[in-house]
Protein backbone atom coordinates (compact mmCIF):
# COMPACT_ATOMS: atom_id res chain seq x y z
CA UNK A 1 0.00 0.00 0.00
CA UNK A 2 1.36 3.39 -0.98
CA UNK A 3 1.74 5.81 1.93
CA UNK A 4 2.47 9.49 2.43
CA UNK A 5 4.32 11.13 5.30
CA UNK A 6 2.03 13.52 7.16
CA UNK A 7 3.27 15.94 9.83
CA UNK A 8 0.88 15.98 12.79
CA UNK A 9 2.58 17.15 15.98
CA UNK A 10 4.98 20.01 16.58
CA UNK A 11 8.08 19.77 18.77
CA UNK A 12 6.65 21.69 21.78
CA UNK A 13 3.62 19.39 21.95
CA UNK A 14 5.77 16.27 21.72
CA UNK A 15 8.21 17.49 24.35
CA UNK A 16 5.30 18.37 26.63
CA UNK A 17 3.90 14.86 26.22
CA UNK A 18 7.07 12.91 26.98
CA UNK A 19 8.36 15.20 29.74
CA UNK A 20 4.94 14.88 31.35
CA UNK A 21 5.13 11.08 31.13
CA UNK A 22 8.52 11.09 32.87
CA UNK A 23 7.33 13.66 35.40
CA UNK A 24 4.23 11.71 36.41
CA UNK A 25 6.28 8.53 36.75
CA UNK A 26 8.70 10.36 39.04
CA UNK A 27 5.88 11.90 41.09
CA UNK A 28 4.38 8.45 41.68
CA UNK A 29 7.76 6.94 42.60
CA UNK A 30 8.76 9.77 44.92
CA UNK A 31 5.43 9.69 46.75
CA UNK A 32 4.69 5.96 46.89
CA UNK A 33 8.06 4.16 46.80
CA UNK A 34 10.89 6.40 48.00
CA UNK A 35 11.14 7.98 51.45
CA UNK A 36 13.91 10.41 50.52
CA UNK A 37 12.65 12.28 47.45
CA UNK A 38 9.86 14.46 48.81
CA UNK A 39 11.93 17.62 48.37
CA UNK A 40 12.27 16.72 44.70
CA UNK A 41 8.61 15.79 44.60
CA UNK A 42 7.79 19.40 45.44
CA UNK A 43 10.28 20.81 42.91
CA UNK A 44 9.11 18.58 40.08
CA UNK A 45 5.50 19.34 41.01
CA UNK A 46 6.20 23.05 40.52
CA UNK A 47 7.86 22.27 37.19
CA UNK A 48 4.88 20.19 36.05
CA UNK A 49 2.39 22.87 37.09
CA UNK A 50 4.23 25.32 34.83
CA UNK A 51 4.28 22.70 32.09
CA UNK A 52 0.50 22.24 32.28
CA UNK A 53 -0.04 26.00 32.22
CA UNK A 54 2.13 26.14 29.10
CA UNK A 55 0.06 23.42 27.41
CA UNK A 56 -3.17 25.27 28.19
CA UNK A 57 -1.81 28.46 26.62
CA UNK A 58 -0.40 26.48 23.69
CA UNK A 59 -3.90 25.12 23.21
CA UNK A 60 -4.98 28.64 22.20
CA UNK A 61 -1.95 30.07 20.41
CA UNK A 62 0.06 27.01 19.34
CA UNK A 63 0.15 24.90 16.21
CA UNK A 64 -3.12 23.90 14.57
CA UNK A 65 -3.19 20.30 15.80
CA UNK A 66 -2.43 21.45 19.37
CA UNK A 67 -5.24 24.00 19.58
CA UNK A 68 -8.34 23.09 21.56
CA UNK A 69 -10.56 24.48 18.83
CA UNK A 70 -9.21 21.85 16.44
CA UNK A 71 -10.07 18.80 18.54
CA UNK A 72 -12.61 19.65 21.26
CA UNK A 73 -15.98 18.69 19.84
CA UNK A 74 -19.43 18.49 21.39
CA UNK A 75 -20.10 15.58 23.79
CA UNK A 76 -22.58 14.18 21.26
CA UNK A 77 -19.91 14.13 18.55
CA UNK A 78 -17.48 12.41 20.90
CA UNK A 79 -20.06 9.78 21.86
CA UNK A 80 -20.95 9.13 18.22
CA UNK A 81 -17.28 8.71 17.39
CA UNK A 82 -16.79 6.33 20.34
CA UNK A 83 -19.54 4.12 18.91
CA UNK A 84 -17.40 3.56 15.79
CA UNK A 85 -14.50 2.14 17.79
CA UNK A 86 -15.87 -1.38 17.56
CA UNK A 87 -15.08 -1.32 13.85
CA UNK A 88 -11.76 -2.83 12.82
CA UNK A 89 -11.42 -0.19 10.11
CA UNK A 90 -8.27 1.97 10.57
CA UNK A 91 -8.92 5.46 11.90
CA UNK A 92 -6.81 8.42 10.79
CA UNK A 93 -6.94 11.87 12.38
CA UNK A 94 -4.59 14.80 11.92
CA UNK A 95 -4.49 15.35 15.67
CA UNK A 96 -6.79 14.12 18.42
CA UNK A 97 -10.03 12.40 17.46
CA UNK A 98 -13.32 13.69 19.01
CA UNK A 99 -13.17 11.24 21.91
CA UNK A 100 -9.44 11.69 22.46
CA UNK A 101 -9.95 15.43 22.64
CA UNK A 102 -12.07 15.05 25.77
CA UNK A 103 -9.44 12.75 27.25
CA UNK A 104 -6.91 15.57 26.80
CA UNK A 105 -9.23 18.00 28.60
CA UNK A 106 -9.78 15.53 31.45
CA UNK A 107 -6.06 14.87 31.87
CA UNK A 108 -5.14 18.55 31.81
CA UNK A 109 -7.90 19.33 34.29
CA UNK A 110 -6.75 16.65 36.71
CA UNK A 111 -3.12 17.71 36.36
CA UNK A 112 -4.07 21.30 37.10
CA UNK A 113 -5.98 20.17 40.20
CA UNK A 114 -2.98 18.07 41.23
CA UNK A 115 -0.58 20.96 40.85
CA UNK A 116 -2.71 23.53 42.65
CA UNK A 117 -3.70 21.31 45.58
CA UNK A 118 -0.10 20.20 46.00
CA UNK A 119 0.87 23.77 46.82
CA UNK A 120 -1.15 23.55 50.05
CA UNK A 121 -0.11 20.07 51.23
CA UNK A 122 2.38 18.74 53.77
CA UNK A 123 3.90 15.31 54.45
CA UNK A 124 3.71 16.09 58.21
CA UNK A 125 7.44 15.47 58.53
CA UNK A 126 9.80 17.69 56.55
CA UNK A 127 8.22 19.00 53.36
CA UNK A 128 5.46 21.57 53.06
CA UNK A 129 3.94 23.02 49.91
CA UNK A 130 4.93 26.65 49.28
CA UNK A 131 1.43 27.88 50.18
CA UNK A 132 0.79 25.51 53.10
CA UNK A 133 1.25 28.21 55.73
CA UNK A 134 -1.31 30.49 54.08
CA UNK A 135 -4.35 28.33 54.87
CA UNK A 136 -5.82 26.74 58.01
CA UNK A 137 -4.94 23.11 58.70
CA UNK A 138 -8.53 22.09 57.92
CA UNK A 139 -8.21 23.57 54.41
CA UNK A 140 -4.85 21.86 53.93
CA UNK A 141 -6.41 18.53 54.96
CA UNK A 142 -9.07 18.96 52.27
CA UNK A 143 -6.39 19.84 49.71
CA UNK A 144 -4.42 16.72 50.64
CA UNK A 145 -7.51 14.53 50.20
CA UNK A 146 -8.25 16.06 46.81
CA UNK A 147 -4.57 15.74 45.82
CA UNK A 148 -4.57 12.00 46.56
CA UNK A 149 -7.98 11.35 44.97
CA UNK A 150 -7.13 13.30 41.82
CA UNK A 151 -3.89 11.37 41.39
CA UNK A 152 -5.68 8.02 41.69
CA UNK A 153 -8.19 9.12 39.06
CA UNK A 154 -5.30 10.35 36.92
CA UNK A 155 -3.64 6.93 37.11
CA UNK A 156 -6.88 5.25 35.99
CA UNK A 157 -7.16 7.60 33.01
CA UNK A 158 -3.53 6.96 32.09
CA UNK A 159 -4.11 3.19 32.12
CA UNK A 160 -7.22 3.68 29.99
CA UNK A 161 -5.28 5.95 27.62
CA UNK A 162 -2.56 3.32 27.15
CA UNK A 163 -5.18 0.62 26.62
CA UNK A 164 -6.86 2.68 23.88
CA UNK A 165 -3.51 3.22 22.13
CA UNK A 166 -2.89 -0.54 22.25
CA UNK A 167 -6.43 -1.18 20.93
CA UNK A 168 -5.82 1.15 17.98
CA UNK A 169 -2.56 -0.63 17.19
CA UNK A 170 -3.85 -4.21 17.52
CA UNK A 171 -7.48 -3.99 16.40
CA UNK A 172 -7.70 -0.93 14.17
CA UNK A 173 -4.19 -1.29 12.71
CA UNK A 174 -3.47 2.38 13.45
CA UNK A 175 -0.23 3.10 15.28
CA UNK A 176 -0.56 6.42 17.12
CA UNK A 177 2.84 6.40 18.82
CA UNK A 178 5.33 7.19 15.98
CA UNK A 179 3.75 10.57 15.27
CA UNK A 180 4.11 11.60 18.91
CA UNK A 181 7.80 10.64 18.75
CA UNK A 182 8.84 11.87 15.30
CA UNK A 183 6.08 14.40 14.64
CA UNK A 184 5.00 12.66 11.43
CA UNK A 185 3.28 9.41 10.47
CA UNK A 186 2.84 7.32 7.36
CA UNK A 187 -0.74 7.59 6.14
CA UNK A 188 -2.27 5.36 3.44
CA UNK A 189 -2.92 6.99 0.10
CA UNK A 190 -6.47 8.31 -0.02
CA UNK A 191 -6.59 9.09 3.69
CA UNK A 192 -4.16 11.99 3.78
CA UNK A 193 -5.52 15.41 4.83
CA UNK A 194 -6.68 17.76 2.09
CA UNK A 195 -4.17 20.36 3.25
CA UNK A 196 -1.09 20.53 5.44
CA UNK A 197 -1.53 21.61 9.04
CA UNK A 198 -0.21 24.98 10.15
CA UNK A 199 2.60 24.95 12.72
CA UNK A 200 4.02 27.60 15.04
CA UNK A 201 7.71 28.11 15.70
CA UNK A 202 9.24 25.94 18.44
CA UNK A 203 10.97 29.10 19.68
CA UNK A 204 7.56 30.56 20.53
CA UNK A 205 6.87 27.43 22.55
CA UNK A 206 10.19 27.80 24.40
CA UNK A 207 9.48 31.45 25.21
CA UNK A 208 5.99 30.63 26.48
CA UNK A 209 7.29 27.75 28.59
CA UNK A 210 10.01 29.95 30.12
CA UNK A 211 7.42 32.60 30.91
CA UNK A 212 5.10 30.04 32.53
CA UNK A 213 7.90 28.64 34.68
CA UNK A 214 9.06 32.10 35.73
CA UNK A 215 5.51 33.10 36.70
CA UNK A 216 4.98 29.92 38.73
CA UNK A 217 8.42 29.86 40.36
CA UNK A 218 8.72 33.51 41.30
CA UNK A 219 4.99 33.91 41.94
CA UNK A 220 5.09 31.15 44.55
CA UNK A 221 8.18 32.64 46.16
CA UNK A 222 6.41 35.99 46.40
CA UNK A 223 3.21 34.48 47.82
CA UNK A 224 5.04 32.39 50.38
CA UNK A 225 7.36 35.18 51.55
Amino acid sequence: MKTHLVKIWDLPTRLFHWILVAGIAFMWFSAEVSDTLMDWHARVGEFLLALVLFRIIWGFVGSESARFISFVRSPATAINYAKTLTSRKPSWHAGHNPAGGWMVIALLGLLLVQGITGLFTSDDILVEGPLYALVPESVSDVMISIHHLAFNILLLLIVFHIAVIAYYKIVKQTNLVPAMIKGSAEWPEGHTPERALQFRSPWLGLILWAACYAIVHFGLKWLSS
